[in-house]
């Protein structure tokens, strides 16, 4: 079996140089994406007080699907299909831009710490100019001799999830006893990443720390997880994308002019006399639509001065 990889996290702000600043395992240099995962965020626990939460006005998405989960506190989840959705610990918030969509996340005001990860799955060229939607999904947790299981997308551990997804996923949250080894039966075509919240796991023998994530290419059949301190994680996989994806900000298409067009048409939706508006109820519709919040828009940053890389 080729040897686990694992993949340590750089710290990245979260919509902007002021935001709160996220783990990031998702994408590096020698790695985009394990199956349609492709965008791995872990975040918290922030105290609000301190930080501020998250407070993330609108911004537009394509090409992609975006899941929410939570470990603590709260986010209330708008979008320009008309959603509005709060989603706690346990719950799944699933996102899908296909075509285009922007909308907005901000930490509940009735929460005190904010902990949770940010997830994006690509959409195959299929099927990624569908049309925008939303799903929320509360799974009922399995249990056993020292571990516990929701699994939001896909199957494990004799539970499935009713999601939409596009492409073979699977997304479920582990938790595991002081030193509890869990050999878990897996999709034998599956890539899989194992995101540590808290706690301290060897994946099939190679220790990871929280925030860390371990890829697991594919070809197992059995997955083995052993707890050295009681632990939480995400389980992350799905078959081998096969396609090649231009990400940058927010977008995800085949092309650099593709890219830069998504950009154009959102800049052109969020300014007036060639400034960006002051309110978000001011956006104009277009591919993106548009969201019910009074907060200024994200405008995009500049392009880089190259063309845009394909990533595999």
């Amino acid at each position: 079996m080729t040897q686990i990889d694992v993949l340590t996290p750089r710290e990245v702000p979260l919509g902007g140089p002021r935001a709160m600043r996220v783990r990031r395992t998702l994408p590096q240099r020698h790695r985009s994406l394990i199956g349609a995962w492709c965008f791995v965020d872990h975040y918290g626990p922030d105290r609000v007080g301190d930080t501020g939460g998250m407070v993330l006005p609108a911004h537009p998405h394509t090409g992609l699907q975006t899941a929410s989960w939570l470990f603590g506190g709260a986010l209330e989840h708008r979008d320009s299909v008309g959603s509005l959705a709060t989603v706690r610990p346990g719950e799944l918030n699933l996102m899908t831009a296909g075509r285009g969509i922007s909308h907005t996340e901000v930490s509940t005001p009735d929460t005190d710490v904010l902990h949770g990860a940010q997830l994006w799955i690509a959409l195959p060229d299929a099927t990624r100019h569908c049309e925008p939607g939303f799903e929320h999904f509360a799974p009922r947790p399995v249990r056993g001799p020292g571990w516990e299981a929701r699994v939001f997308l896909g199957s494990l551990l004799g539970a499935s999830s009713p999601v939409t997804t596009h492409t073979p996923l699977l997304g479920a949250e582990l938790m595991l006893a002081t030193g509890r080894s869990l050999e878990i039966e897996v999709d034998e075509s599956f890539e899989h990443g194992v995101l540590l919240d808290v706690g301290l796991v060897a994946v099939e023998g190679e220790e990871i720390k929280p925030s860390d994530l371990a890829f697991v290419p594919a070809g197992r059949t059995t997955l083995t997880i052993t707890a050295h301190e009681e632990a939480r994680l995400l389980l992350l996989g799905g078959p081998p994308f096969g396609e090649a994806i231009v990400m940058w900000w927010n977008f995800i298409g085949r092309t650099h002019d593709e890219i830069v067009g998504y950009r154009d048409e959102w800049q052109q939706q969020i300014t007036a006399d060639g400034a960006v508006v002051d309110t978000g109820t001011a956006v104009a519709d277009g591919r993106f639509g548009v969201v019910d919040l009074d907060l200024a828009p994200i405008p995009a940053p500049e392009l880089p001065h190259v063309r845009l890389k394909l990533r595999r």
